[in-house]
């Protein structure tokens, strides 16, 4: 339950993920995988890559957290949710062992999606860390490529304190002999990481070394992006698009282009099929939440960034539109550190401080209080909607409406 209800929810430790497998044949030996980490970013790259591998003909099998809506978001083969009726009879069918072992909802969501995987047949499943890497539930799986987006400092209280502490979390991902992809440089990581592939004998790629874009047209408003794509300085391939068109997914594109380049010849994948891939990433594979644009008059955005780094890149390209006020739709989770976000955001917009129907929400009033302090002005609402509906009944045409501060927050208005 750690998304819903945070720290106490963790499990520092493999056992019981590991007993699971074994219970129910261990699933996850039978699964061609891809396994992303990072602290940004690896939810849209996760997605990306299995958009592409779906294109190129692959069943593919998907497995993000958290979901926005709906439990069965997270285990999806082709873009198709697993089934209520699915989870149900895997639930019942499984009840004595999870009896016996006591899993987390995390581990047995885990090993779900492992086993309908294996049942689905899955030519290829991408399988996204839930929270850091050397411990997640999901580093049972041996799979045939690493990928790692970036490092940044969140979940401080369980991954470590520093960027060292945090990357050598993340780099338990990285297996002997396997492939590894460091989405983004960092002098403080790179070392950790560096070093963490020599013990395992495994290659590493840095994206950003071999890989660099060229944007043709890019407005925050519009549904793409338009970019080239140059490979050790030299054009690669021209005029791609993509539908995740924030700012930040620049980054996770260079990811997705370096990962894909390691085995498009071993899998047979074609430019067009990347082409198609990026351009169709959300009818593919449902992906929402990400710079979505929720209405034009008045324009309203969301977007589920909720740490530091989240936080810089939504209000970089919030500062970069043309609008008259800006209204702000806040909600947070109580064990984040708020200061570092707090002092970022803007202190001429309206405020709307609220609370995600969650255990692990932080009381709306508090969140005002605490924002008072940095400048941050607006009343409390008793709901994510009331919030939004009382922005739209102060806004007008020419006004941006912003909603975010969570995952959480943004599940309740897409």
């Amino acid at each position: 339950m750690f998304h819903r209800v945070g720290p106490a929810a963790y499990k520092p430790n493999l056992d019981n993920t590991l007993a699971l497998a074994a219970a129910i044949g261990n699933p996850e030996k039978d699964l061609r995988c891809i396994h992303i980490a990072g602290t940004n970013g690896k939810g849209s790259t996760s997605h990306m890559l299995a958009s592409v591998l779906q294109e190129a003909g692959f069943r593919t099998g998907l497995y993000t957290s958290p979901h926005l809506k709906d439990f069965r978001e997270r285990i999806r083969v082709n873009g198709e949710m697993v089934s209520e009726e699915w989870v149900a009879h895997f639930v019942t069918g499984n009840k004595k062992i999870f009896d016996k072992i006591s899993p987390s909802f995390f581990e047995m969501s885990t090993i779900m999606a492992f086993y309908y995987f294996q049942q689905m047949r899955t030519d290829i499943a991408v399988i996204e860390t839930g929270l850091g890497g050397r411990l997640d539930s999901t580093n049972i799986i041996t799979p045939f490529l690493s990928v790692i987006t970036n490092i940044g400092m969140d979940h401080m209280n369980l991954l470590g304190d520093t960027l060292e502490k945090i990357a050598g979390e993340k780099a338990g991902i990285i297996k002997s002999g396997v492939p590894v992809v460091i989405g983004e440089s960092n002098l403080v990581t790179n070392f950790i990481f560096n070093q963490q592939a020599a013990k395992e004998n495994a290659p590493i790629h840095f994206a950003n070394d071999h890989f660099s874009l060229e944007v043709v047209k890019h407005d925050l408003l519009d549904d793409k992006i338009y970019f080239n794509v140059f490979k050790d300085g030299q054009p690669y391939l021209e005029t791609l698009s993509c539908d995740l068109n924030g700012k930040y997914q620049l980054k996770n594109i260079l990811t997705v282009l370096q990962a894909l380049d390691l085995v498009r010849e071993e899998l047979h994948i074609t430019d067009e099929h990347i082409r198609k891939g990026l351009a169709d990433v959300k009818g593919n594979t449902g992906l929402k939440g990400r710079w979505q644009i929720l209405s034009r008059q008045p324009l309203i955005i969301c977007d589920t960034g909720h740490n530091e780094d989240g936080w810089k890149e939504v209000l970089e390209m919030i500062e970069s539109l043309s609008f008259h006020r800006l209204h702000f739709v806040l909600g947070v989770v109580e064990d984040k550190d708020l200061s570092k976000m707090l002092h970022q955001l803007p202190v001429d917009a309206t405020y709307y401080f609220c609370k995600a129907d969650i255990p692990r929400g932080l009381n709306a009033e508090l969140l005002r209080e605490m924002a008072e302090r940095y400048g941050l002005k607006g009343l409390s609402y008793s709901s994510v909607n009331a919030a939004l509906n009382a922005a739209k009944s102060e806004a007008s045409n020419k006004d941006l409406i912003f909603v975010g501060g969570s995952t959480f927050t943004v599940a309740e208005v897409v």
